[in-house]
């Protein structure tokens, strides 16, 4: 049953924090998950295509770039389920996984935030990269879809950003599938330049996705990373970023390399977490 609006949220412990369910005061029926204080997922459970957060708009439009119809799909950290929903609601039919750490934010989510009935998604749990390669056999090849959005409270855990970590990935990815990345960073942007260069050494196309402002290194921001071992939907991809509220850039080709600047490629032995954002970038009011 959904959180009810003359209930208290319910708060419990998980090892990235304290993590809650609060309603969204301004749209009815939708509500935030939030873990250690960072807001980390919206949902809206009588419109899952309603992506409230930029950067999950941003993978949003990636997944509607896919071909039309059932995808399969995995996701590497669950947060509230949004991804999943909106992927259901967008093309039924698909095939999901999903892999995450904490069970019990998952049993809070599904208690007060029920998914759809008849949904195919299945929740692993354990380490993203530990349960990732030991996922059955018969998956890999297949994945249309593989989103990385793997934090600890508001950091990406360096385990998860390594060519090591990356070339596994890529092993689950159908001829035309797509991996999507969410990265964040801020001035200088050396992390998210490292990850869009470690990328590129494992696939052939690829492009980033982010308001100028954080292109340019002015704010603290997600950089939403696209890979995939087949060329990219580039020519269609500028409009629809550009249509967003907040629009975003999308970088690729020379002007992708441009940005790399060089960037040495992240493997297990130089990985380090995503920098910690200020409270006041992400804090919740």
């Amino acid at each position: 049953m959904a959180a009810q609006h003359d209930e208290p949220p319910v708060e419990i412990s998980i090892g990235a924090g304290l993590a809650r369910v609060d309603e969204d005061r301004h749209r009815p029926g939708s509500y935030t998950l939030v873990v250690d204080g960072t807001p980390q997922s919206h949902v809206d459970l009588d419109d899952p295509t309603h992506l409230a957060f930029e950067y999950v708009r941003r993978i949003g439009h990636a997944v509607d770039l896919l071909p039309e119809g059932p995808v399969t799909a995995l996701h590497l950290g669950a947060g509230a389920l949004t991804l999943p929903r909106y992927v259901e609601a967008t093309r039924p039919g698909s095939r999901q996984q999903v892999i995450e750490l904490e069970a019990d934010l998952v049993a809070l989510v599904r208690e007060t935030l029920p998914l759809p009935r008849g949904a195919s998604i299945r929740v692993r749990y354990g380490d993203a990269r530990e349960v990732m390669v030991k996922l059955p056999a018969g998956l890999r090849g297949t994945v249309d879809l593989l989103i990385v959005d793997v934090f600890g409270g508001s950091q990406i855990p360096a385990h998860v950003t390594s060519l090591e970590f990356y070339t596994a990935a890529a092993e689950f990815l159908s001829p035309t599938g797509m991996l999507i990345v969410n990265s964040a960073d801020g001035a200088g942007l050396a992390f998210a330049r490292g990850q869009a260069s470690t990328l590129a050494t494992v696939f052939e196309h690829g492009v980033a996705v982010a308001d100028p402002a954080t292109l340019k290194g002015r704010r603290f921001g997600n950089v939403v990373l696209i890979g995939s071992p087949s060329p990219l939907p580039t020519d269609r991809m500028p409009r629809l970023y550009s249509s967003d509220p907040l629009p975003a850039k999308v970088v690729h080709g020379r002007e992708l390399r441009d940005f790399v600047a060089g960037a040495p490629v992240v493997t297990d032995a130089t990985a380090v977490p995503s920098p910690e954002p200020s409270r006041s970038v992400f804090g919740a009011r």
